[in-house]
């Protein structure tokens, strides 16, 4: 059976800005959040688009009032399938549901699904939907006039419920310390780059080269030849970066890598001059693959900073296979009913650092071939998913020991030393926590789990196949409340490709087998 990401107690919302795009429209939203905020935090989904319809703002506007004044006075939502309805009582009309939703079957018999829904079959959400629509169905004068203050507010630009307006929506006001959270700035979506920084260093000076490196590709969608000039301006700073800053990049080097981090530091800086001659040279399509190689001479140097692994295991774990640090692994998927694509390899990098005990898990699992012929399982356009075995098992039976192998959920937060195990970040009381791993780039991949066991997962894994816009890390429905511990970071896009009855071929560890300990794979039987 499929586990499932279940989602509940959050209201998602569309992202204001995405919705909203006067300042002013922004900055009474984020403050009407926060007016009606719950003990958790609020989800803000980037998935509605901008319509330049007054009809489609006022529909959108009456929908998030609706949502927040039934909010009011109950914060317990659960996700409803696509096809819902939201009733306004006041104007009795109907508007789609603005959450992300779903649900299917697959292959066999399934209890429990994926990705952000709930499950009907549970006894326990019947009762809490049964309890939720009773309060959507009750008429409160508040919640009416709240409702329309809001509608109002929000399409005419005025200031409502005597709400100040600053005109500075990405501000943040000491009045308002939570919003911070809802309104910092965009998101890093790239995967490389999310591996770079979620490292154990605190190096500024590599920091300080890796970031315009990194610029090169906003300044690649300006049109025209300015893209080039801007690009040219990232370079020479990342260039001035690195001369000034390396003898500190030097000294932060591990000690037993540092022959292999000065070998790099020299194939950068030449590097960099090569790039600065494709720019000169106006050569704008071969900028992108010439970056990206800088990157990754940037991500190795980092890397060579790490010196061992940073922290001990929770002792209940230390048994379990673990991965004291990072390995890739190539996945070959062969495409059924594809014409214009018969196979693809995805190439995913597995983080220890951050996850020792999931990333442990998967790697062992891979040298046990244990994905080998598996089909996918779950492909809907939110997220794909394998992991399953056939029988009755719910996930890897280690045949030593004849039982099944769980692992629990751990969760690297910014700022602490070592994982989090058994809790979500919600459980933690950790709301406005970022996480090291978060769900920001298309291929994002993490372990799914059962609905109410934190520490359930096993073998069912999944990737989305969505990247955030506007949503700030922590702030959607799976950050802090499932395990990352990876990234697609080659040929990601050909997820949104794949489909149920896909077959993977073959999974294989490129590198990092020496990171693996405790390996039960070795183990006889």
């Amino acid at each position: 059976m499929v586990h499932s990401l279940v989602v509940t107690s959050y209201p998602i919302l569309p992202s204001a800005s995405s919705v909203f795009p006067s300042p002013t429209h922004q900055n009474l939203i984020h403050r009407i959040l926060f007016l009606f905020r719950p003990p958790s935090r609020f989800i803000v989904f980037s998935s509605a688009k901008c319509y330049s319809s007054t009809f489609h703002h006022l529909l959108t506007a009456l929908s998030m009032a609706a949502v927040i004044s039934h909010h009011y006075h109950s914060h317990s939502y659960l996700c409803t399938s696509s096809s819902s309805k939201i009733v306004f009582p006041f104007l009795n009309i109907k508007v789609p549901h603005l959450g992300l939703h779903g649900s299917s079957k697959i292959g066999r018999q399934s209890r429990r699904l994926v990705g952000p829904c709930c499950s009907s079959r549970n006894p326990k959400a019947r009762r809490i939907q049964a309890l939720s629509d009773s309060k959507l169905r009750s008429f409160s004068w508040k919640e009416c006039a709240i409702s329309i203050a809001l509608a109002v507010g929000l399409l005419t630009g005025k200031p409502a419920m005597g709400l100040p307006v600053d005109g500075n929506v990405n501000a943040a006001s000491p009045a308002f310390p939570e919003l911070s959270v809802l309104i910092s700035g965009p998101p890093i979506k790239d995967p490389g780059a999310l591996l770079r920084y979620a490292l154990p260093i605190d190096n500024k000076a590599i920091r300080e080269v890796q970031k315009p490196l990194e610029d090169i590709t906003d300044s690649l969608k300006i049109t025209g030849q300015k893209a080039l000039d801007s690009a040219e301006r990232n370079v020479r700073q990342a260039s001035r970066a690195l001369n000034q800053g390396k003898s500190l990049i030097v000294s932060g080097l591990a000690e037993s890598k540092k022959e292999h981090g000065v070998d790099l530091l020299g194939k950068l800086e030449a590097g960099i001059d090569e790039l600065l001659q494709i720019i000169e040279d106006r050569k704008r399509d071969a900028v992108g693959p010439k970056q990206k190689e800088l990157l990754q001479h940037v991500g190795g140097v980092e890397e060579d900073m790490v010196d061992g692994f940073p922290y001990e295991v929770p002792e209940e774990y230390r048994h379990m296979p673990l991965l004291k640090g990072r390995a890739s692994v190539d996945m070959k998927v062969k495409l059924k009913d594809n014409p214009n694509l018969d196979e693809v390899v995805f190439h995913i990098v597995v983080d220890g650092y951050d996850a020792p005990v999931t990333a442990g898990n998967f790697v062992d699992l891979v040298e046990r071939h244990f994905y080998d012929g598996m089909e996918i399982q779950r492909a809907d356009g939110f997220v794909v998913q394998t992991g399953d075995p056939e029988g009755p098992a719910e996930g890897f039976i280690d045949p030593s020991t004849e039982k099944p192998r769980t692992i629990p959920l751990e969760i690297m937060v910014e700022g602490e030393k070592a994982p989090i195990y058994g809790a979500t970040l919600e459980d933690a009381g950790l709301y406005k926590a970022q996480t090291k791993l978060p769900f920001n780039a298309f291929g994002t991949m993490a372990m799914a789990r059962e609905e109410f066991e934190n520490n359930s997962a096993s073998s069912q894994i999944f990737w989305l196949l969505k990247e955030s816009e506007l949503t700030p890390s922590n702030a959607n429905i799976l950050d802090g409340r499932y395990t990352v511990f990876g990234y697609i970071t080659e040929n990601e896009g050909l997820l949104a490709d794949l489909k149920v009855g896909d077959v993977i071929e073959s999974m294989r560890l490129v590198s990092g087998l020496d990171n693996l300990v405790n390996p039960s794979y070795k183990i006889a039987g």
